[in-house]
């Protein structure tokens, strides 16, 4: 519902400036449509697949992050609890476990209502703070699924941080 009813043009699709900077960056990607690309980037534990969708309708940009890492029905109750300890630790952004899939994935929007126009800071800014997340939080998903750890233990795991040289 809009209190003020008019329409306002917008002068550029956000997903081709994303395709410049991937281009930029030389990392594989694939443009599916005017409005989505799908973005290939090596992490430190894993590689990433980077999702960006305009959303024309709501005048969102829509960013999701997904990592190879499949949840066994037996680990879904103890992600889900991780999921709920490690996005009470983000500021922008979340995760989500796509239930059908047993993917665990990043999300996040940028809201350009009005035919506000994002800019590359905005949308590396996103990106960044998508990778970021995923390469912090990587491990701790890791051992709740594959090791068997309870989502404290794991999140303790993946926020410990060593201090000093060896």
């Amino acid at each position: 519902m809009s209190l003020i009813d008019f329409e306002i043009e917008r002068h550029t699709n956000p997903v081709d400036m994303i395709e410049q900077i991937a281009s930029f960056h030389d990392w594989a990607f694939e443009r599916s449509g005017d409005d989505e690309i799908t973005i290939s980037i090596s992490g430190q534990w894993c590689d990433y697949h980077v999702s960006f969708s305009w959303l024309e309708d709501i005048e969102a940009l829509h960013l999701a992050c997904a990592f190879d890492l499949k949840v066994t029905e037996q680990r879904k109750i103890e992600v889900m609890r991780l999921l709920a300890l490690v996005n009470e630790q983000l500021w922008m952004g979340h995760f989500d476990l796509w239930n059908q899939e047993g993917f665990v994935m990043f999300r996040q929007s940028l809201l350009l209502a009005g035919g506000a126009e994002a800019t590359s800071q905005q949308v590396e800014g996103m990106l960044g703070n998508a990778l970021e997340s995923c390469e912090r939080y990587y491990q701790a998903f890791q051992f709740v699924v594959w090791a068997g750890r309870s989502a404290n233990e794991a999140l303790d795991t993946a926020l410990f941080e060593t201090a000093g040289e060896a």
